[in-house]
């Protein structure tokens, strides 16, 4: 008989949350009914929650719920015939705002709840490109050159390429998944980028355009580190670069190879890298780094819950599972460690 409950929390506010739902639909998938009481319980775009059967299902056409915020009894009911289901483990497949940036983590953990995933720390570091960019320079780990503003500065274009030179590309300073992002070729593209990164946020972070081989790594674990042989992302139609739409809307516009076929050096390079970046972002149970690779290597980017459909599961694939290893590894690799910040971590039978 299961012995825990499970919830999978998908959707939300952000301007990610399609990306979420097609993750979720993916664990669901393969989960073990007979290892937990599985809950799925999605979040609309206007932020209200429900009890679903399925991520596939319309959110709004499922039991709307309330939450009971018990550091002893924590749960959630139905509104209309009053259910109720304690809260045990939350695996929150949350994009982007309100999801990956450190909010849903701190509600999780004021509940006292078992947590999959990176907790407050680690979740709010990962998402802001701007301080990553920052902590990871200070720790020694290269980074794409680049320069940083808020909303109330005045920003040069020609200072801005005399520094990082031409094309650079512009981005929201908290979001991801290439969302708010423009590459910049002229000061009308330069105009454009910014009006439409600043919709995202107060910060914004400019940097150089890196014409390289894009590498993925998927890390799992916590003091004690599984990292994946790099895959590589291989654009096959002419996009400006690795776009929101070439990511998720162009089944076509990439190939994936796994592994990536650099040397064997390389990507062990390339691993403790990526596992130096998950240490030094204060990162829990799994996560994935984006790599840049020229004649060397820079970190580009770390998502903290990746999504789930396609590029973070390949990358597993070096560890002789299929794609959905990911899932019932956190449970035997990494959730029976203690996480480095003492925040619950789950000590239960794989998923």
């Amino acid at each position: 008989m299961p012995s825990k409950n499970l919830i999978i929390l998908f959707g939300g506010r952000s301007v990610e949350h399609e990306i979420s739902v097609r993750s979720a639909t993916n664990v669901v998938k393969y989960i073990d009914p007979t290892h937990f009481n599985l809950s799925v319980i999605g979040i609309s775009k206007g932020g209200n929650w429900f009890l679903l059967d399925h991520p596939e299902q319309g959110i709004e056409t499922g039991k709307e719920i309330s939450l009971f915020l018990s550091a002893t009894h924590p749960h959630f009911e139905v509104k209309a015939s009053h259910e109720s289901t304690a809260i045990q483990i939350v695996f929150p497949i949350l994009h982007g705002t309100d999801g990956e940036d450190g909010s849903i983590q701190g509600l999780m953990q004021c509940l006292n709840v078992i947590l999959i995933g990176s907790s407050v720390l680690g979740s709010a570091i990962s998402m802001d490109k701007i301080v990553s960019k920052k902590l990871l320079e200070h720790a020694g780990v290269p980074v794409v050159p680049y320069m940083s503003f808020t909303k109330d500065e005045e920003i040069s274009f020609e200072e801005v390429k005399n520094k990082l030179g031409l094309p650079f590309i512009v981005k929201a300073g908290n979001l991801g998944s290439s969302v708010g992002i423009s590459k910049v070729n002229t000061l009308e593209d330069f105009d454009d980028a910014l009006i439409d990164s600043f919709k995202y946020g107060y910060e914004i972070l400019i940097e150089s355009f890196v014409k390289c081989r894009e590498l993925e790594c998927g890390i799992i674990g916590n003091e004690s580190l599984s990292s994946t042989l790099a895959g590589e992302i291989i654009l096959l139609k002419n996009h400006a670069f690795y776009t929101y739409e070439a990511k998720y809307q162009d089944e076509s516009a990439i190939r994936v190879e796994i592994p990536a076929q650099i040397p064997t050096a390389v990507h062990q390079q390339i691993r403790a890298l990526c596992e130096k970046a998950f240490l030094t972002l204060k990162c829990n149970d799994f996560a994935r780094v984006d790599v840049f690779l020229t004649q060397k290597m820079r970190f580009s980017s770390m998502k903290s819950i990746p999504s789930l459909d396609l590029q973070m599961p390949v990358c597993f694939l070096d560890f002789g599972k299929t794609w959905v290893s990911p899932t019932p590894n956190l449970s035997l690799k990494s959730l029976k460690s203690v996480k480095r910040d003492g925040s619950k971590s789950s000590n239960t039978s794989p998923i």
